[in-house]
Order: C-alpha cells, then structure tokens, then sequence
C-alpha cells in the first residue's frame, strides 16, 4: 500500500511517500528560513510560505518516489495539533488531491505521527513500551499499548522542553532556532559548571516543567558582564542542557520500571539531542533497549505522518473529507 503524506504544522513543509507503513520511498523536507529575523516562526509568514511551495514538495516527493498520484492508495495529512494557517494549507490541499482522484483520505494527529517515526526504521519495537515524545510544543511521557492505544502517564504543566531550548538560546545570543546550535556548545562545556535546578524531580510524578529553568538561566546570565557571558558560554549551555535532560531520562527510566516494560522510545526534534541520547544509553538498564529515529525523522516531516495514517486506517478506515485543522488537537486514547 503506498501512502502520501502531507505535513505543514509549523515552519516545514514536507511531503513523503511511504510503502506499507514501514519503508520510505521519498521524504522531501522544506525547513523555512523566513523567521530566523523575527526570533520564532510567525503564523501568516509560514501560511504563506507553505502556499507557494506545498506544491513543487509534493511534485518532487512523487518524483523522488517513482511514482503518480494515480499509484497512491492512501492520502494522509496533519490535522492538528499546529499553527491554525498552516495546518490548513497542508490539509485542504491534501484533501483537493484525495477529492480529485478518489483516493481514500486520512487526517492524522501531528504526535501520533512522531510516535509513529519509530515505526519506520524499528521493527522489533515492542507495540507494547514506554514512549517520550519532546519537541518545541509538547513534552509528554506515555504508555503506548498498541497502535492508537495510549495511557498520558506525564505532560509539562508549562513550557515544552524544546520551547525552553530555544527561549534559552535566544537569551544567550544564538539566534533562532538555537536548540541545535545550544547542544553543540554544551559539548564543549562543563555540565557541573552551574547548578541550575531539576523541577519536579523529586516529586512522585510523570510531570515535567521548565519555566523555572528557563527562569533561572535568565537570572544567571542577567548577573554577568558581556566579557564573563562570552567566558561561560559553552559551560552555561552544558550545565541547562543537564539539568533539562536529566529530569526527562530519570522520569522515563522509572515509568519504564513501575510499568515493567522494557522498550522505550524516543521522538520529536529533541530526540535528535546528543546528550538525551547519550544519558538514556548510560543510564538505561541491561534488560531495556531504546529506540530512537535518525535525524532526518525526528524533525517534523511527512513520512512520520504518511507512516501514522497507514497505521490508523488500518485501524479505523478511511477519514471523513469534512476533516478540519484542530490547533490544540489532543492525542487520542
């Protein structure tokens, strides 16, 4: 079964074609580099950017792919959670295609579709595991059953971890989007060098928050000269990025005990973080296995989504044409 995927939540446009839920065919990514001047994606400038290029991504992926719209089963597009505008580009479009050629069509929640980036390259993940997804907009621990069976162990009670990557980049001068660029100078750093705090950590909880971190970088940073930021920079980097993760990788690791599971996986564009992979590989147990996506899959993208709509149909059929863009769309159980 061959599945086009459509995704425009945010700032990338991207299309893709997936064969039978497990194997990419093409998976075409347009980042937009039109709100690096304004410090974070602006909704009208990225509806308008989705616009104009929705449609040579979407040639170009059945290109990539080898193949027609008249070869595709199956149309699956993001229908939430997003930016409103841009959610609405993909999706209509989408939907003009599946109108057109009366091909079955499918709306699909944008974190069942980073859920659903292991499924791709890990067959031997266990239906049955423990899954953190961490991006720019959610931070969420669950257990996932099976496909579209979901138990919400855990959220954030404020800011998504990667939200507070980019705020803290942005404060240390490294411009936006900064999480990438932040991981790569905490490398360089020392991670004991600040004791910045680990919120609920100590508590009996799945939950997460990371405005007091954000918080507290900020006050640090406020107190020094321009001369000492330069100075401590990779050492302020090492020691946020320490404190963000650690909290996320004991939380998970115990979730994965109290549920004795022993699959764990990883996704959305903080799963491509060195050190989140790098502590969960330190700390994990000698009878849990992690998985996690490449780089490419871990970023938002429409094989991600092209793969959950295979598996929802599978599940529930087709969706309804009348489908509409859900900005706050939850996950459902």
């Amino acid at each position: 079964m061959l599945v086009l995927g459509i995704e425009s939540s945010c700032d990338e446009t991207s299309a893709a074609v997936i064969k039978d839920g497990r194997e990419v065919l093409s998976n075409i990514i347009l980042s937009q580099k039109e709100h690096t001047k304004f410090g974070g994606v602006v909704p009208e400038v990225a509806s308008r950017v989705h616009l104009k290029t929705v449609v040579p991504i979407y040639e170009e992926a059945l290109e990539a792919a080898k193949v027609t719209l008249d070869d595709i089963d199956l149309i699956a597009a993001t229908m939430g959670p997003g930016l409103v505008g841009p959610l609405l580009v993909g999706l209509t479009f989408a939907k003009g295609l599946a109108f057109t050629k009366d091909i079955p069509f499918i709306g699909v929640n944008h974190m069942e579709g980073h859920l659903s980036a292991n499924y791709l390259e890990h067959p031997d993940l266990n239906p049955h595991h423990i899954s953190l997804v961490v991006s720019g907009g959610h931070t969420m621990l669950m257990e996932v059953k099976s496909f579209g069976e979901y138990t919400m162990l855990g959220n954030t009670i404020d800011d998504a971890c990667g939200e507070a990557y980019d705020k803290v980049a942005k404060i240390m001068g490294l411009g936006y989007p900064g999480g990438a660029k932040l991981d790569k100078l905490a490398q360089k750093g020392k991670k004991d060098a600040i004791q910045f705090p680990r919120a609920l950590l100590k508590e009996d909880s799945y939950r997460f928050s990371y405005s007091g971190l954000k918080t507290a970088v900020s006050l640090y940073i406020q107190k020094l000269s321009e001369s000492e930021l330069k100075e401590q920079l990779n050492d302020i980097a090492a020691s946020f990025q320490e404190a963000a993760i650690e909290v996320l990788v004991i939380k998970t690791l115990k979730a994965a005990e109290d549920k004795n599971l022993n699959h764990i996986s990883l996704s959305g564009g903080v799963a491509a973080n060195s050190r989140l992979r790098s502590m969960f590989e330190e700390r994990i147990g000698d009878n849990q296995k992690l998985f996690y996506p490449s780089i490419k899959l871990c970023t938002d993208n429409a094989a991600m989504i092209a793969a959950a709509g295979y598996f929802r149909f599978q599940k529930d059929g087709a969706g309804s044409l009348n489908a509409n863009a859900v900005p706050y769309l939850k996950l459902a159980k």
